[in-house]
């Protein structure tokens, strides 16, 4: 496996390629690309159509109200990621099929030691050196090298099931505070207000309005 010294690079490496792919490309865009500028052409382009007002409007809080609990509550989804792999890698431990043991360089009569997919996924779950249990450790507990390395990783299972239990729990927490405190609702009414019913305004009449006296309806029609 990777050190993290050379994920450290890598990233590096990777980060530094795309600074410098990108100014490439902007410098000779700069270089080739024809200017012609015209009052036309600098113009404020909105959808086709000749812009009307000011382009300094006040949006109204509301959206970053939204875009701020997206945020909060769309980046604690990164943290399943390392939950998922070390379940994952856990469970895939306690498999029946998965081997645990193996016999050193495939010779049935050489010592037992930890299958080449055992030794891999202790190693992503960060064991350096992972080894096959002592017999007399096995034997006090009444189970084999198989079995004592499955009840292992099924102790880490649930243990980062708890875990993840209790960070969505929290989470939770956080949504039903958010929900009860209005901030979901678009539309948001004072504490007051709350089942109050607004009555309708009256239908309409087909009947022309009243002329008053005075008004613009009542002066005569122009000839």
């Amino acid at each position: 496996m990777a050190t993290p010294t050379a994920i450290v690079a890598y990233l590096a490496l990777f980060a530094s390629v795309a600074a410098i792919f990108l100014f490439a490309n902007l410098v000779i865009g700069r270089l080739t690309r024809p200017n012609l500028p015209s009052e036309e052409k600098l113009e404020v382009y909105e959808c086709g159509e000749p812009v009307i007002g000011s382009s300094f409007v006040q949006f109204d809080l509301r959206f970053y109200v939204v875009a701020l609990l997206f945020i909060i509550f769309d980046v604690e989804i990164a943290f399943f990621f390392p939950w998922a792999t070390v379940f994952g890698k856990s469970v895939q431990l306690t498999s029946p099929h998965m081997p645990i043991v193996a016999t050193e360089h495939g010779d049935p009569a050489g010592p037992l030691v930890l299958s080449s997919a055992a030794t891999r996924r202790l190693q992503e779950l960060g064991v350096t050196n992972p080894e096959l249990p002592a017999v007399e450790a096995n034997a006090e507990q009444g189970l084999t090298a198989n079995e004592t390395v499955q009840d292992t990783a099924r102790k880490i299972a649930l243990t980062s099931f708890a875990d993840i239990a209790v960070f969505f729990a929290v989470l939770l927490v956080g949504f039903a505070y958010v929900w009860k405190r209005g901030d979901l609702d678009w539309v948001r009414t004072v504490s007051s207000q709350q089942g109050e019913v607004v009555p309708r305004a009256p239908p309409l009449s087909d009947e022309p309005p009243a002329r008053t006296p005075g008004s613009i309806l009542s002066l005569p029609p122009s000839p």
